[in-house]
């Protein structure tokens, strides 16, 4: 023991004064965060074998005994063993008797929670919800879409809105060739857009064997539309005249089939109005419009315009021809020719309408035609039989274009 005169400071050699910071008391191992739950896949491992197989009966060692006899190593695992109890890390009850430990029963799986911005969520509000109505006007073969609004949009810009517009797709079918769309509303997660979109030319077939996308999405000016939603309605739901309405939550994109039937694919539809006038003492036909054009340009449109002939021409003076509408697979014309003709003579004639994409420094593209008369079939011949039958009446009928016309007409 050292002594130092009253007044004197104490001196503690550098030695000391580390062996103070340092080393505070006995080194133990740094407990990883693993310790606390332990994994053991084969049970439960061999020092808790003794603590859990205890008999309830058994007299409890004493205290002052045991911790008389404890070695540090031993204090250490004593602690481990308390916090491993604290977090419930081996959770196993006493059991009747010796023998070993059944192995504890898997942990409940947690399930899987709804993603409120996943597809697959059962929540409405995760897409968004669209209401429309529908309307089949069997007269005037037309199908009628009003997109009336939709509410709690998935926002899709910076600003937690989106710029939402609807589009409309008839199944099967080419998608720009029936593709209609609504006006695009800014800024906004509850559009409201009051509109009516029809498509021409729907007859009973196509009523029981198509069916409509609905599809909303996000206009971005600088880079692609983003999807939000969309649903689906087979037409064999509607019935004729009736307005159906629907309030529908939006799914995610379901993928189209490509592998659809091929003898299915149409060319395009045409209007075509007959009317034998007594006073003109002619035959009148209107090329009233065209709908579901095949594209024929590279843009995915067409130019098109259409032709008619009176057969047999033995003038070559029975040519018609409308003017062309630009970049459009619905044209619509409401343009109408006169063939001065005896009503009589009607019957040995036949009507050729052909409709053509129309290209410039290049032949004209054969999109498809029709023919009527009296040696045609089905709707066709109907169509020609009535307006023989009711002379100065106006008869309007939808007719599917074809390719399998006469060879001498698929040149322009």
């Amino acid at each position: 023991m050292t002594l130092r005169r009253r007044g004197e400071k104490a001196t503690i050699s550098i030695q000391e004064h580390m062996a103070i910071d340092v080393c505070p008391g006995p080194i133990r191992p740094i407990k990883q965060i693993s310790d606390y739950f332990p994994r053991f896949p084969r049970g439960l491992p061999p020092a808790a074998g003794p603590r859990a197989n205890a008999p309830p009966d058994a007299p409890a060692r004493p205290a002052a005994a045991s911790a008389g006899r404890r070695s540090p190593s031993d204090g250490a695992r004593a602690d481990d063993e308390d916090v491993d109890q604290l977090f419930g890390a081996y959770g196993a009850s006493p059991g009747p008797g010796p023998g070993p430990s059944p192995a504890r029963p898997p942990a409940k799986p947690p399930e899987d929670e709804p993603d409120a911005d996943g597809y697959e969520s059962d929540d409405c509000t995760a897409l968004g919800t669209l209401d429309f109505s529908l309307l089949y006007d069997q007269e005037n073969n037309a199908l009628h879409c009003t997109i009336s609004k939709a509410k709690g949009l998935k926002p899709m810009d910076h600003n937690g809105l989106a710029d939402p517009y609807v589009k409309l797709h008839l199944l099967p079918g080419a998608s720009k060739a029936n593709k209609l769309r609504t006006k695009t509303l800014r800024n906004t997660l509850n559009p409201t857009w009051n509109e009516t979109l029809t498509y021409y030319g729907i007859t009973d077939e196509d009523m029981i064997r198509k069916t409509l996308r609905i599809s909303v999405c996000d206009e971005d000016k600088f880079r692609h539309n983003e999807f939000i939603g969309e649903t689906r309605v087979p037409l064999k739901k509607l019935k004729a005249n009736h307005t159906k309405t629907f309030s529908i939550c939006l799914e995610k994109q379901l993928p189209v089939d490509k592998t659809e039937d091929k003898s299915l694919e149409e060319r395009g539809r045409i209007l075509i109005s007959l009317k034998y006038s007594s006073q003109k003492q002619g035959l009148l036909v209107g090329i009233v419009r065209c709908a579901h054009l095949a594209a024929m340009d590279a843009n995915g449109y067409s130019d098109p315009y259409v032709k008619t002939y009176l057969k047999p021409d033995v003038d070559k003076k029975s040519k018609h021809k409308t003017a062309v509408k630009k970049k459009t697979l619905n044209p619509e014309f409401n343009e109408e020719f006169c063939y001065e003709i005896k009503h009589g003579d009607l019957a040995k004639k036949t009507l050729e309408v052909t409709v053509w994409d129309y290209d410039i420094g290049k032949s004209n593209d054969f999109i498809g035609g029709v023919v009527l008369g009296i040696n045609a079939k089905g709707e066709r011949l109907k169509h020609w039989f009535d307006c023989l039958k009711n002379k100065d009446k106006r008869i309007e009928r939808w007719h599917t274009l074809t390719n399998e016309l006469p060879g001498a007409v698929l040149s322009d």
